[in-house]
């Protein structure tokens, strides 16, 4: 199944053998450091720029019910993002493991690998980031 919207992925991950814990990371774009000319005006077109991690989290499909929701909840914690890139994993029912990945998520996508992972907007539609 292509997963197009994040019911898709919600739907996909409750079908899954085992419970599955969902990996959040929520990003920012902003430019980089000394842009020159070119990449200040793509960044102000909406295009370019690099993806600063501001958040992660993570849940088990039990604890999601929708994007709204996870929009929502993300409001309350005041920071600003653009994508949410997301990752799914058996369910270790161990916090430290769960902390691991999250860590090695963030640490991948400052390093621009972010082929492994969803990207979805504030609307929970998959976004082709290239």
């Amino acid at each position: 199944m292509t997963i197009a919207t994040f019911a898709d992925l919600l739907q996909e991950a409750r079908k899954q053998p085992k419970p599955q814990r969902l990996l959040f990371v929520f990003v920012r774009a902003e430019l980089p450091d000394f842009p020159d000319a070119d990449q200040r005006r793509r960044f102000e077109q909406g295009e370019g720029g690099v993806l600063v991690p501001v958040v992660c989290v993570d849940k088990s499909t039990e604890e999601l019910t929708s994007m709204a929701a996870l929009v929502e909840e993300s409001r309350r914690t005041e920071i600003e993002w653009d994508l949410v890139f997301t990752a799914a994993m058996d369910d270790p029912k161990d916090d430290a493991e769960v902390e691991r990945q999250l860590q090695r998520m963030m640490e991948s996508l400052q390093m621009g690998n972010i082929t492994a992972y969803l990207a979805f907007d504030h609307h929970g539609n998959a976004v082709n980031v290239a």
